[in-house]
């Protein structure tokens, strides 16, 4: 079964800050999310509990996205780097989204 991509204005507007050869790689990724999304990538913890991670552009940036099977959509909700510790991680950033209401948990 074939997933229709969904961008957040949010992911959007972070992709296309990404230098050029780095965007098409992460474009490609989130084409690859259409078939199996859920096998895909990992489930992240915590208070990103119900978003999905995936790899993209050299290991160094993460897609972070939400499967809705019911509707058979994949949500790309953001795109950044991982910079562990960092507070311009992506995961930190996405924590903040989800902490302040910006970007929703489930829907």
């Amino acid at each position: 079964m074939m997933y229709k991509i969904k961008l957040t204005e949010l992911a959007t507007q972070m992709i296309k800050s990404v230098e050029a050869t780095a965007r098409t790689q992460i474009i490609r990724k989130i084409e690859q999310l259409k078939e199996e999304p859920a096998l895909m990538g990992k489930p992240l913890l915590g208070p990103l509990k119900g978003f999905r991670t995936v790899r993209a552009a050299g290991q160094r940036y993460r897609i972070v996205y939400r499967v809705e099977d019911t509707q058979v959509v994949v949500i790309v909700v953001a795109v950044g780097i991982r910079k562990s510790g960092d507070k311009k991680d992506i995961y930190e950033l996405m924590k903040k989204l989800v902490n302040t209401g910006i970007v929703e948990k489930d829907g």
